[in-house]
């Protein structure tokens, strides 16, 4: 008797999982499917399965040299921003969680008050910076603001999770003659490794879609980035769709595989920071 009321009860929350998956699986298929497709066969029945099969735009792609040096140079980027923006946090977190002094609220409002300027507000003060840094076409201009504007949403993600940990957890490690840094290091990192996975791949993904930041930063075609270079293929294949859908489901697959692989530790860390926020 339960088992259908409870069927009926999750029937609404089913149907909208399924209405959002197919708004996100539709156009991620519609290009898959464009890629194998000749661009006078995708104008013809856009919506048809590929007849013949057509290899050669992925192969045009997936052989070309520009593609795999873009390729290591958004992979550079994504891994030392996050590498800066989640070691930075951590510690700033963690000094806002476990220290008690004066100001420390207002210091972590002062953070949180960056969740509220959109990124392109700062780009032209940002750009006069940089230049006069001499940051510009130089990999540091991109990675230092994108690791400042993703530090108040991390720290305020890892500020919640290191208040979590029981305060007898920091008494025993001092008795055991923990300084405050070896709890850090020790204990709390070790203890947080769900909450640091979620903000790194948060910090990755955004990394890997930032297309405003490396445009205005970078002249020098061999400085380019994915998005960068997706516009730069379709600026030299404008009529040929077909190839364009192939370079962008390509370049898309490095931030689905690694999403993949972190899938589990990303939902883990979220349902922890909910209940335990």
């Amino acid at each position: 008797m339960t088992t259908p009321l409870r069927g009926l009860r999750t029937a609404p929350t089913h149907a909208i999982l399924w209405v959002a998956a197919v708004f996100v699986l539709v156009p991620f298929l519609y290009g898959v499917l464009g890629g194998f497709k000749t661009s006078g066969a995708l104008s013809a029945d856009p919506l048809g399965p590929p007849s013949p099969w057509v290899t050669g735009n992925y192969t045009d792609v997936v052989t070309s040299g520009p593609f795999w040096r873009q390729l290591a140079n958004s992979l550079f980027i994504a891994v030392a921003t996050t590498a800066l923006v989640v070691s930075l946090s951590a510690m700033a977190a963690f000094a806002f969680a476990r220290f008690a002094f004066r100001g420390r609220e207002a210091l972590f409002t002062l953070f949180t008050v960056g969740l509220m300027f959109p990124f392109a507000v700062a780009i032209l003060p940002l750009f006069v910076l940089l230049r006069a840094f001499g940051l510009l076409d130089n990999p540091l201009g991109v990675i230092l603001p994108q690791a400042a504007f993703g530090l108040p949403l991390t720290v305020i993600i890892l500020r919640t999770f290191f208040r979590s940990i029981p305060k007898e957890v920091e008494e025993a490690a001092t008795i055991d003659g923990c300084t405050a840094f070896g709890f850090f290091w020790r204990v709390l990192l070790p203890m947080a490794r769900p909450a640091l996975a979620t903000v790194s791949v948060l910090a990755i993904v955004a990394s890997w879609n930032n297309f405003f930041l490396p445009l205005v930063v970078f002249n020098d075609p061999n400085l380019w980035t994915l998005p960068l270079g997706v516009q730069q293929f379709h600026g030299e294949y404008m009529a040929d769709t077909a190839r364009i859908l192939a370079y962008v489901v390509i370049s898309t697959l490095p931030a689905l595989a690694f999403y993949a692989v972190a899938e589990r530790h990303l939902v883990s860390g979220l349902t922890a920071g909910a209940t335990k926020g």
